[in-house]
């Protein structure tokens, strides 16, 4: 399910079902780097569209949690756990953090929910074929990382 009125609905009359939340995880970055911001946030977007649609009925996807790349950590962080707390406070048994910032994976036991760390896949040369064949393969391999997540907290 995402994040608009019409899945929002459907959620709130079948919640009981839906016990993940999806968080994607986005840098901005201008300047220089603003080509590889925007190319991660493309790739991550892509990725957690094609897994919702994979888990409709049993994840919701909610809006990106955005930061600037220039931001300390620990403001980044702490805004983060605050997300955690709504979601948890609201029934989601699992979270999910999805990003392509390597980053990431050095403060990923501060938080609760599992981190997903993918390298960011250069998409601007490929045709829309070309593209979902790279999503669905790495899709693939999520499906088994969240399988396996939901059989440990069984």
């Amino acid at each position: 399910m995402k994040w608009v009125s019409k899945d929002i609905e459907t959620y709130l009359t079948a919640k009981e079902y839906v016990d993940t939340a999806v968080i994607p995880l986005y840098s901005v970055s201008f300047g220089n780097e603003m080509k590889q911001s925007a190319s991660s946030a493309e790739f991550i977007t892509l990725l957690t569209n094609y897994l919702e649609r994979q888990f409709t009925g049993r994840l919701m996807l909610v809006p990106p949690y955005t930061y600037l790349k220039s931001d300390q950590y620990e403001d980044i962080i702490n805004g983060l756990k605050k997300w955690e707390e709504n979601i948890e406070k609201n029934e989601f048994k699992h979270i999910f953090y999805i990003t392509s910032e390597i980053d990431w994976k050095n403060f990923e036991d501060e938080l609760k929910g599992s981190l997903i760390w993918l390298p960011s896949l250069p998409l601007e040369h490929l045709n829309e074929s070309q593209k979902i064949s790279m999503i669905e393969s790495q899709v693939k391999q999520l499906l088994t990382l969240f399988t396996q997540k939901w059989h440990e907290n069984l």
